[in-house]
């Protein structure tokens, strides 16, 4: 930032293929789905020309769904369903009546790379999945299974033509969601599709009757709202009114992960990611009630072990956290999302071995707050602000902080993209 604060570099990301023929640009590496619309995904690639020569560069976005290691090879099948494609032949470039105007971004790379520097531009339908990360047991090596994004380009004669590795780049990218605010939530609630959303706040009563007994056991849970951020506590309120001849022995309260793995058929996991039990006020006997608020907190540090637990797509091993929950705004397009997270409180009543249990549980959403809105400065005389870079700008904080005065292109500043390392092994990234 220069000395009077006003203006901040714009951060790029940056990776050079293994012969340092082709290279690509990237403001960023987290594509925002705002519901409605996703982060348009836009850099420039630099190539040596007279490497290249005849030949054609191309570009792919490719969402698949790892369900296996990939260097197992059974019959010719591999672990791997590709679940979207996009792919555009950045160079040469088309005609310039179907040239699509550049954004801001690739504006000011251009004028700093110069002529052989070309923009690619990919714009991910709404109904992707969001990258989703399932956690590797003890031992395992490579690629963890999930879903995850690549942005790849090579050289080629054709996009069929199978890359060679000293000439193509691939970059690990991921697909987030953040918590919707305001405006989102009134796009969702008016979308028939999304059944309650964001509501009132969760809340269930159920009862049980035994045999012999002239009333029954009630129990009445909620929650204070519906819609809670990673790390935030969990206030679950209990009222048990044991109109019965039985006793509650014991309460146990949990948070459970639910995802269902929408492949060939759809198949649910469930993994208890925080849980506490009470007997403070118990026995509950006959004719008595209770009314007690439990806390929870869903964390990742508290279940490092759990195998196959969803996390949120990760760029780096300690880059994750739980994986957030995964909003449906299109129903018909649920076999597409690979991975649908859910999360659910349980509260759970023991009567004993001949009593059995009551059960009930909350739904509720868990995500990423949205980051504020960045406020663009205002149009003057000498500093030009279009529409079109206003609409190339995305609202979410991230790391591109362009900034719009023509006379300061040159300060970028250049990050080599990361190499994404897992315990007991390394993958480019």
């Amino acid at each position: 930032m220069d000395d009077g604060g006003k203006r901040q570099a714009t951060r790029v990301f940056k990776k050079s293929s293994p012969n340092g023929k082709i290279t690509v640009y990237l403001g960023k590496r987290d594509f925002v789905d705002h519901i409605s619309c996703v982060d348009p995904i836009d850099g420039v690639v630099l190539i040596d020309p007279d490497y290249v020569k005849d030949r054609r560069v191309f570009g792919h976005v490719l969402a698949a769904f790892r369900y296996g290691r990939e260097d197992l090879d059974v019959l010719g099948l591999t672990f791997r369903k590709d679940l979207y494609l996009a792919a555009e032949q950045i160079y040469p470039q088309d005609s310039p009546q179907n040239k699509r105007p550049l954004t801001r971004l690739q504006e000011r790379l251009i004028k700093k790379l110069g002529s052989n520097a070309y923009p690619f531009y990919f714009e991910l339908p709404p109904h992707c999945p969001a990258s989703v990360t399932l956690q590797p047991a003890p031992g395992d090596t490579g690629k963890p299974c999930g879903i995850d994004y690549e942005l790849k380009a090579f050289v080629g004669e054709s996009q069929d033509d199978k890359p060679h590795k000293r000439n193509s780049v691939r970059l690990a990218i991921r697909k987030i969601m953040y918590a919707p605010n305001k405006q989102d939530q009134l796009l969702l609630n008016n979308n028939n599709d999304v059944n309650n959303f964001l509501g009132e706040q969760p809340s269930v009563e159920v009862s049980k009757e035994f045999m012999m007994s002239p009333n029954k056991l009630y129990l009445e849970a909620s929650l204070d709202k519906k819609l809670y951020h990673h790390g935030e506590n969990i206030a679950v309120n209990v009222h048990i009114a044991n109109n019965s001849n039985r006793t509650v022995k014991k309460i146990k309260v949990s948070v459970r992960q639910f995802a269902d793995i929408c492949l060939f058929s759809t198949a649910q996991y469930k993994c208890t990611v925080a849980e506490t039990e009470s007997e403070e006020g118990c026995p509950i006997g006959p004719g008595f009630t209770l009314s007690k608020v439990f806390t929870l907190t869903p964390l990742l540090a508290n279940n490092k072990d759990k195998w196959g637990l969803a996390l949120d797509g990760q760029l780096k091993h300690e880059d994750t956290n739980l994986a957030s929950s995964t909003l449906v705004a299109d129903m018909s397009q649920r076999e597409n999302l690979g991975i649908i997270v859910q999360y659910k409180v349980k509260v759970k009543l023991c009567l004993g071995a001949l009593g059995g249990d009551l059960v009930a549980e909350l739904p509720f959403i868990l995500m990423h707050p949205k980051p504020e809105e960045e406020v663009l400065p205002p149009a003057t005389p000498s500093r030009r602000v279009s529409e079109d870079v206003r609409n190339d700008v995305p609202v979410d904080a991230n790391l591109i902080q362009l900034d719009a005065e023509e006379n300061h292109d040159d300060d970028i500043i250049f990050e080599d993209f990361a190499r994404l390392r897992l315990k007991g092994g390394e993958t480019d990234a």
